[in-house]
């Protein structure tokens, strides 16, 4: 199988669940956006919900993606920078835990922390410190990190530092691998849409972006925005919600339907879960038609709990939905 390493901001996410989205307006959070902030709307957050019930889990884009890949049983990797902290603890401790060979750098800051908003209806907001994550660096990278593997998975909250982007994706290239670009958010790509456009056409060779994503990189359609997208890159993926999925490689173009699912409890880490399950049909050399299938079946499973650590039971039913699939 080949395998993959994930290039994104170590954090750990702080969920909580709201049974309305007034909290989201006294923060002056945008419903189902992804909003930087600084240490003092952190404190401000920690405030708020300090009387509220949380949960904690490893998070970030591509951590969820590489988490997933490593109990599918890939044996992915990780780049990413914690602080010299308890969370930062935290976030070592899961990912060795999972198998996942990490390069993981110390920071001075503290370890990024992502307050998780979840809606009554299921959607997320995300409110980023990146603390550590932040101070990741182009001169941090080596081109030995990337040896041994066939895919670099970046999550696109990362494109706002424009030099540590273009140097990971140069020194992928250097060792042979090909790049997969996850769109990550709307708001991110209509800031950073210019970058987007030079990556792609230069870099990517794997484009996934959901459908806000897609029309805010192209002003078009879901499968409109495919072939803008495909025209750019080797394989386009945009996720269309109930539409299900599109994917096109050259001439080769499918639509892959979701399934039914009974209840939404939380959005956050659909994509980074679809991603995981197209990667691993990917690698291991099945269909796009089974690689999409395969992502719905974990999208659908991470959206019914809240956060993104699935249980082992879940998991054991995962993989047998899977054989399903493979064997149909």
């Amino acid at each position: 199988m080949d395998k993959i390493i994930g290039l994104g901001n170590a954090l750990v996410d702080i969920l909580v669940k709201m049974d309305e989205d007034e909290l989201l307006n006294e923060l002056a959070l945008p419903k189902a956006s992804m909003q930087l902030i600084d240490e003092g709307k952190l404190s401000t957050i920690e405030n708020k919900l300090a009387s509220l019930r949380t949960r904690r889990s490893t998070g970030g884009a591509a951590g969820n993606t590489i988490s997933a890949l490593a109990k599918l049983g890939a044996q992915p990797g990780f780049i990413g920078k914690v602080g010299n902290d308890e969370v930062g603890t935290y976030f070592k401790r899961s990912m060795k835990r999972l198998g996942v060979e990490a390069h993981l750098l110390n920071g001075e800051l503290p370890t990024g922390i992502a307050s998780t908003f979840v809606s009554p209806d299921g959607e997320r907001t995300f409110a980023t410190y990146l603390g550590a994550a932040a101070t990741l660096h182009a001169e941090d990278l080596t081109r030995d990190m990337f040896v041994g593997y066939t895919y670099l998975y970046i999550e696109g909250y990362l494109l706002q530092d424009h030099e540590l982007i273009l140097r990971a994706m140069q020194l992928a290239k250097e060792a042979g691998l090909q790049i997969c670009l996850d769109m990550a958010s709307y708001n991110v790509v209509k800031e950073e849409r210019d970058f987007f456009d030079l990556l792609i056409t230069q870099y990517v060779d794997i484009v996934f972006a959901n459908e806000t994503e897609a029309e805010a990189f192209t002003g078009k359609s879901p499968k409109e925005a495919l072939n803008d997208i495909a025209s750019k890159c080797s394989i386009a993926v945009v996720k269309a919600r109930k539409e299900g999925s599109y994917i096109k490689r050259g001439t080769e173009s499918i639509q892959v339907s979701a399934p039914a699912v009974k209840k939404v409890v939380d959005t956050t880490g659909a994509g980074d879960f679809y991603a995981a399950g197209f990667m691993y049909g990917l690698t291991c050399g099945y269909s796009f038609e089974k690689c999409a299938q395969i992502s719905s079946i974990l999208a659908g499973a991470v959206i019914q709990v809240l956060g993104t650590e699935l249980t082992k039971k879940k998991w054991d039913e995962i993989k047998l939905n899977i054989e399903e699939v493979l064997q149909a």
